[in-house]
């Protein structure tokens, strides 16, 4: 394989590499938000379970459906918590995938950038040799 052809593989392999990091990056994002509205959630939850007053000073069936309300209430946080957890378990997992996808993007733009040099290095030494190819030539017609 030329070099030419490599750069241009290795181009095509950055440009996928940055592809799956900006997906990655929008898949992390969204992930936040998600997080954010459970805890948003969490708080008016709370906040429903306290603002509902105190049961005991009201008669005996209001009472009862006040706890319940609570209960169901108190349940229900119970129950975001659970899934806020297990979404920032998720998050986490995905921002190690983040991670591991920008450093492959990284390395690849290295090598590219590594190759490019090379290739520019060597492209540099043919010219000089034609220039000095050519420079001879010139001076050995001159002394003829």
């Amino acid at each position: 394989m030329t070099d030419k052809h490599l750069i241009r593989n290795l181009h095509t392999l950055v440009a996928l590499r940055s592809t799956e990091v900006e997906k990655l990056q929008a898949a992390q994002a969204a992930k936040e938000l998600t997080a954010e509205r459970y805890r948003k959630n969490l708080e008016r939850l709370h906040s429903l379970a306290v603002n509902s007053g105190p049961s005991g000073s009201l008669p005996l069936a209001l009472a009862a459906n006040c706890g319940d309300y609570k209960q169901a209430v108190l349940a229900m946080a119970d129950s975001h918590r659970l899934d806020l957890t297990m979404h920032e378990a998720d998050m986490a997992v995905s921002q190690r995938a983040l991670t591991q996808a920008f450093v492959k993007r990284e390395v690849l733009g290295q090598v590219l950038k590594k190759n490019e040099k090379a290739l520019a290095g060597r492209q540099a030494v043919q010219e000089r040799k034609v220039h000095d190819d050519l420079a001879t030539q010139l001076w050995l017609r001159a002394q003829k």
